[in-house]
């Protein structure tokens, strides 16, 4: 990043904060702060766990509480233990809330047109399009990597979600049990590791990384969810497990993969792997590749 970059950034937080009206105390004339108005709209007709709220406004718990105890003041929501587990505290509209949800709904209408009005119709094509990629760059920024064990919950999701994919995917099905899968301790420091990509607190996608003495690194079992592909997520995945495979004092990065995966065959490609004999006597494997790596300075 250079300074070009950052000053631009800020130039448009500045236009977007300004034009959106998110300056003013009471956002879009409701008589509350943008963050009240968010958390109805986020909260919708169904509720929403508090926790999941934070996790996808990125809010801390304390802020959340004083946000939730002012819409409750209000009459607006009620939050309430869930039966199942009370733990979990579940945030619900009322009556009155859910009219004034509908205003606030109305009038981001009314604020998303005043943009799009005094533009001819190439440029309303051009902005829209713009804020969608906007939005998709945003979106890629907001993931995280990181390192988990993997039998925890949100790994064991990601990799049954894989699995069911490759079973509809594969000409002949997928069946784990005559898959050469590595058992957990392959995939847990000092022999490998395990990397969950998270998306609001969501796990989105999952990649593994053997690392067996005095043997190539291999990459195991990676897999992004439908909704998060688009976001470059593969190719984040590969720089990173490349970055801890070389750290670790690997030379060489291999991986396997199935004919019927397009999209990632031609990713390893573009990436720097070549393809190689097999290596392995993997069953669903077509396809095997490798990647010489550079020591870290």
């Amino acid at each position: 990043m250079d300074a070009t970059e950052i000053e631009q950034v800020r130039r448009f937080n500045r236009t977007v904060t300004e034009r959106a009206g998110v300056l003013h105390d009471h956002y879009l004339g409701c008589g509350r702060r943008i963050g009240e108005a968010r958390l109805l709209w986020e909260i919708g007709e169904r509720g929403q766990d508090v926790r999941r709220l934070r996790e996808r406004l990125g809010l801390d718990s304390g802020y959340t509480s004083r946000l939730l105890r002012s819409l409750e003041t209000e009459g607006l929501l009620t939050v309430e233990p869930q039966p199942e587990d009370r733990r979990v505290r579940i945030a619900r509209l009322t009556a009155e809330g859910r009219a004034a949800r509908a205003v606030l709904d109305a009038r981001s209408d009314e604020l998303a047109g005043s943009l799009l009005k005094p533009l001819n119709p190439a440029q309303r094509a051009r902005l829209v399009a713009a804020m969608a990629e906007v939005e998709r760059l945003l979106t890629a920024a907001s993931v995280t990597l990181d390192v988990v064990d993997p039998d925890h919950p949100q790994a064991q999701h990601c990799l049954s979600s894989y699995f069911a994919e490759m079973q509809e995917r594969f000409e002949s099905g997928f069946d784990p049990a005559r898959s050469l899968l590595p058992d957990a301790g392959e995939l847990r420091p000092p022999r490998g590791l395990f990397l969950v990509a998270r998306l609001h607190g969501e796990p989105v996608g999952c990649a593994g990384l053997k690392l067996p003495p005095g043997a190539p690194a291999e990459i195991k079992r990676m897999w992004v969810a439908p909704r998060a592909r688009r976001l470059g997520l593969g190719r984040r995945f590969l720089a990173e497990l490349e970055e801890r495979a070389a750290r670790h004092g690997c030379d060489t990065l291999r991986l396997d993969t199935n004919k019927a995966l397009d999209a990632a065959i031609s990713l390893y490609h573009s990436f720097g792997f070549q393809e190689v004999a097999a290596f392995n006597d993997e069953p669903y494997a077509h396809h095997w590749f490798e990647k010489r790596l550079t020591a870290p300075e």
